[in-house]
């Protein structure tokens, strides 16, 4: 499995698909901080960057399990014995790639970002949004990926309408059942995120494993 993990990371890194996140990512961390953050505000900023990635995280994790052609993905599978390991290993490698680009997001802000350096409470919430962030994002490539949505055209439209959902869901009474990301960022602009963390935790951390558990039930059904 590890060395699974190692071969897909390997593959995407030489890939050009890579960039293509990474600038996105880029791009949005130089608009979310391209005037410091006053002190006090570091945690709407992490709560507003947790919650606007998820859609660039989708895009990494889609990116990254469509880096193999299929006679190569077969060959991944025979080598890992069962077709079990290869689906959790391309899931391993997404998550990887994404915790790597939400370090990017929490770290660069502490360089150049805030005028002042935040709580150590508010840099623990901040980490812990990022990765639900990254979870959910992690979850919605998977299942925009090419192994579940074969037309390239299609599968991006249900990735930017699938992220364009949770948005809107999330401003309707029931966002808090949902992936509750304007609850959260409502919550941390308003002082009040610790109260409502251990929810939006739950709710994320539930859909996540839904839409992975969904993910991989597909790939085993598909030929």
């Amino acid at each position: 499995m590890i060395h699974l993990v190692r071969f897909k990371l390997s593959a995407y890194a030489r890939s050009h698909r890579l960039f293509q996140p990474m600038i996105g990512l880029l791009m949005m961390l130089v608009i979310f901080y391209s005037t410091l953050t006053p002190p006090g505000k570091e945690l709407s900023a992490y709560a507003d960057s947790a919650g606007l990635l998820i859609l660039v995280f989708a895009w990494a994790a889609r990116g990254l399990l469509d880096t193999e052609p299929p006679t190569q993905r077969l060959i991944s599978m025979t080598a890992a014995g069962r077709p079990g390991r290869e689906i959790g290993a391309g899931l391993l490698a997404a998550l990887t790639v994404n915790l790597g680009m939400a370090t990017i997001a929490i770290g660069l802000p502490l360089i150049h970002g805030f005028a002042a350096m935040p709580a150590p409470a508010d840099l623990a919430s901040g980490i812990a949004l990022h990765v639900l962030g990254l979870s959910a994002g992690t979850a919605l490539g998977a299942l925009t990926s090419r192994l579940i949505l074969t037309s390239p055209a299609v599968s991006m439209l249900v990735l930017f309408g699938g992220y364009l959902a949770l948005l809107l869901i999330s401003l309707t009474p029931v966002g808090r059942l949902s992936v509750p990301i304007m609850p959260w960022m409502r919550a941390a602009n308003d002082g009040l995120l610790d109260e409502v963390l251990l929810p939006v935790s739950a709710a994320t951390l539930f859909w996540t494993a839904a839409g992975l558990t969904l993910y991989v039930r597909l790939r085993r059904l598909s030929p």
